[in-house]
């Protein structure tokens, strides 16, 4: 079986990482949701991508240089629709409360490579512990460092890295860092490259696929999760009810032959 993650929610359909966003993908059958955490300026963690407010609200400036109180009166969704005027940018402990009422997965993604936020792992993980939600989160970052900080608070918890890059023989460096799940972008994910993954156990849960073609491609690969932005096409690929044919991603690489560096 693989999983579908919603991006950011369901982020075509409703602004992303909103709670109408996070509603629209259970309607939409998702098994999981993908959203990304920041830290305001009283190390509240809230639920955005970029390190500033300005592409997705109302307002100017860093998140980290707001308390959250002040981002309440920001709007985040009118710029996508004058439907969503109104949407605040929702805590992460909001979103967990309304989690706990539902099946969802999450992956959480610790957006701490540009801004360091010092301490973020503790407290994003202490709260999904206070809510009891330990066994159905994911971390992922593209702060490797981050993920393995939090392997040092706990073993046993999930981390994948990100990445979107032609890493050398990627399936050595997950096992290094102590984990059998990788988040990579869906170019680089040659047939080989998969097989390489296959071959040592490692869950493949690939970001960010819109193409009902790939998506096709990539059920037939048996990878563990797709994250994408329509999580209702997904769902329509996976069960059959919108046939497509699959195009193979590896033809992105047809300068490529990984076979030569195994």
């Amino acid at each position: 079986m693989t999983y579908i993650f919603a991006h950011r929610g369901a982020s075509k359909y409703a602004p992303e990482n909103t709670m109408s966003s996070f509603k629209k993908a259970l309607e939409m059958k998702a098994d999981g949701i993908e959203l990304d955490v920041q830290l305001t300026k009283d190390k509240v963690p809230v639920i955005i991508h970029d390190e500033t407010v300005k592409r997705t609200t109302d307002g100017k400036g860093f998140v980290s240089e707001f308390t959250y109180k002040q981002l309440q009166n920001l709007d985040s969704g009118k710029w996508f629709s004058k439907q969503f005027t109104g949407e605040r940018i929702p805590s992460l402990e909001e979103f967990l409360i309304w989690m706990k009422q539902t099946k969802l997965l999450l992956n959480i993604e610790l957006k701490n490579t540009i801004m360091p936020y010092y301490g973020m792992e503790k407290i994003v993980y202490d709260l999904v512990d206070q809510h009891k939600l330990r066994n159905r989160v994911i971390y992922s970052s593209f702060n490797h460092y981050s993920l393995q900080e939090l392997k040092k608070m706990d073993p046993n918890v999930e981390i994948a890295p990100l990445y979107s890059s032609g890493l050398y023989q990627p399936w050595n460096y997950v096992k290094s860092l102590s984990t059998d799940c990788v988040h990579p972008h869906w170019r680089t994910l040659h047939p080989t490259i998969l097989k390489g993954f296959r071959d040592c156990s490692i869950k493949v849960r690939t970001y960010t696929v819109n193409d009902p073609k790939k998506m096709r491609w990539l059920f037939d690969q048996k990878v563990e999760a797709l994250i994408t932005d329509v999580p209702d096409i997904a769902r329509s690929v996976l069960d059959g009810s919108l046939a497509v044919k699959p195009s193979v991603i590896g033809n992105v690489f047809h300068k490529f032959n990984p076979k030569s560096y195994l």
